[in-house]
């Protein structure tokens, strides 16, 4: 078990990212959702600037708002971004008044090379059902998508199913979604769906980046930090 120590090089990072992956549980055991929480993270001077927002569910609300910033330690390395970003993920986290009872975060879960991106790094480090819903393909191929909102099909790497392209919008490029922890990818599809408006992103993840990358803070109901 990872013991909250984070890795001081490549090899200790892949052994702590096996050993979470093995960890996840890839169907439900999460209780009822009435506060869904976008995650994401960018850069300010060589640090690591994270988001949580914490919106009410399924009316979307903005309830609770925390961001972190800490310095960045670990190389830019494809696949293990989550020991740049999850440190700063976790102090916000910390932080909240209101505490989701679902997160989704901006980066894949087990569409990963090692099945530990961030959302399942998160997830298992802070116990809380978590969903990937990532931009961008990491790994994996799937089939034709079809044009229709809520359209998805899997996406598979290596003969096994890791997530799913996900339409939320006529006309757009697709999401892909995957397992974080403590929530069926199916289950995943439809969280996803319902934090969706009329945007290509949920929500959640345009909340997050809202504050993450460009400070702009939700409006919150119990008055903001």
């Amino acid at each position: 078990m990872w013991d909250g120590n984070w890795p001081a090089n490549l090899e200790e990072a892949r052994v702590i990212q096996q050993r979470l992956s093995a960890r996840v549980i890839a169907h439900d055991a999460h209780g009822p959702v009435q506060t869904v929480a976008g995650v994401d993270a960018g850069y300010v001077a060589g640090d690591a600037r994270a988001a949580v927002v914490v919106l009410a569910f399924p009316s979307l609300e903005p309830l609770d708002y925390a961001v972190a910033r800490r310095p960045v330690d670990f190389p830019y390395i494809p696949g293990y971004l989550s020991f740049r970003e999850a440190p700063a993920v976790l102090d916000a986290l910390a932080t909240l008044r209101v505490m989701p009872d679902l997160l989704i975060c901006d980066g894949h879960g087990l569409a990963h090379p090692r099945r530990c991106g961030i959302a399942c790094h998160l997830g298992v480090v802070a116990d809380l059902p978590s969903i990937g819903c990532a931009k961008s393909l990491l790994v994996g191929t799937h089939g034709a998508l079809p044009d229709e909102r809520g359209a998805w099909v899997p996406l598979r790497d290596r003969d096994e199913v890791v997530g799913a392209a996900l339409r939320t919008r006529r006309g757009v490029r697709p999401v892909y979604v995957s397992i974080g922890h403590r929530v069926a990818l199916e289950t995943a599809l439809q969280f996803v769906m319902a934090c969706v408006t009329r945007y290509r992103l949920p929500e959640t993840t345009r909340a997050a980046d809202a504050l993450a990358s460009h400070n702009r803070m939700p409006l919150i109901a119990i008055g903001g930090a």
